[in-house]
Order: C-alpha cells, then sequence, then structure tokens
C-alpha cells in the first residue's frame, strides 16, 4: 500500500512516518532528505521545482511493484502534488491512503517549528512566518486527518494505523 502524508511543517508527518516505518518495516521516503541532498549536489539546479517529488514517485513505484509498503513524507501542499501520489498508488495497483497531519493548536505548532533541531545535515528548516505564510491548499476529496497537539507519538501512530486499516477495507469512491 501507499500511505501518502501531508502537512504544514512542524505538524509532525516525519515523525510519525518515522516512527511507523519502524513499526511496521514500510519504506519511508521522505522529500526533506532527497532535496537536501540534491541541493548538496556539485552541479545543483539553482530551483528544485517538483525534483524530490519525482524522484520519490519513481522509487515508490519500484518499492509499490516489488510488494513493498510505501510511505511517503512531504508537505504535499497542493491537490495537484496529492493527485501525482494517488496517481502513482494506482498505477502500481495498490490501495492508497492519504493522511493529512495538523496540530490544531497555533501555540504548540509555533513551538514546534521555533524549536525543532534539523535531523537532515544541512536542511534550513523554515521559521514560523514562512510556515504559516505557505501556499497549502484545502483538500477536494476524502482523506484521513491526524491531529497531533498534545498527543504522544504512539497514540497518533496508533490512529494512523486504524485510519490506514479502516480505509483500506472502506475506500473512497474514485471521482
Amino acid at each position: 500500500m501507499l500511505i501518502v502524508l501531508a502537512g504544514l511543517p512542524g505538524t509532525g508527518k516525519s515523525t510519525l512516518a518515522r516512527a511507523l516505518a519502524q513499526e511496521t518495516g514500510a519504506v519511508w521516503l521522505r522529500i526533506d532528505t532527497i532535496e537536501q541532498t540534491l541541493r548538496e549536489l556539485p552541479f545543483a539546479p539553482e530551483s528544485l521545482d517538483d525534483a524530490g517529488y519525482r524522484i520519490a514517485q519513481a522509487v515508490a513505484a519500484d518499492n509499490l511493484r516489488l510488494g513493498r509498503t510505501v510511505i511517503a513524507d512531504s508537505v504535499n501542499p497542493w491537490m495537484l502534488t496529492r493527485d501525482a501520489w494517488r496517481d502513482v498508488g494506482l498505477r502500481a495497483g495498490v490501495p492508497v491512503v492519504e493522511v493529512e497531519v495538523v496540530c490544531s493548536d497555533p501555540d504548540e505548532h509555533r513551538r514546534r517549528v521555533e524549536t525543532r533541531t534539523p535531523d537532515v545535515p544541512g536542511l534550513d528548516l523554515p521559521d514560523w512566518q514562512a510556515v504559516i505564510g505557505r501556499d497549502y491548499r484545502p483538500w477536494t476529496r476524502g482523506h484521513a486527518v491526524i491531529d497531533t497537539a498534545g498527543r504522544t507519538i504512539g497514540d497518533c501512530v496508533a490512529e494512523m494505523k486504524t485510519k490506514t486499516l479502516r480505509r483500506i477495507v472502506d475506500p473512497p469512491r474514485l471521482p
């Protein structure tokens, strides 16, 4: 299956993706890691545009064809990017579960953004103004939502596993 995460920086996407991958053995594809690696190449382009997403989607497709579960971890801000991920899973013939990770407490969200340290070497993390100013568009189809505000990682992972399984058993209707 393909589990596609989305959400603003600092909501807990990577923390949850890492924990779920460790627990399940799924392949974790993190756009931050891919894009930072591209930035460090001697021939890196000035703008990455969608390069990180395209690379991750190609690697996801390879792993899905091998029968592995893949967790795609990125801001995934527009339906265009969400549709591209969904198409990867549909082309591979696997269930696709879309999960938006939110932090409904703005004070907690801001604290996370302002106090976190990068765990990808060389990655410049966005500040609070960049996070709240991000062009993050609403969803136009059903998806699971995990609110991480005031909750443990374990509780959020358990909820994500429950919602992921429920969406496979009762998948959303295609448009």
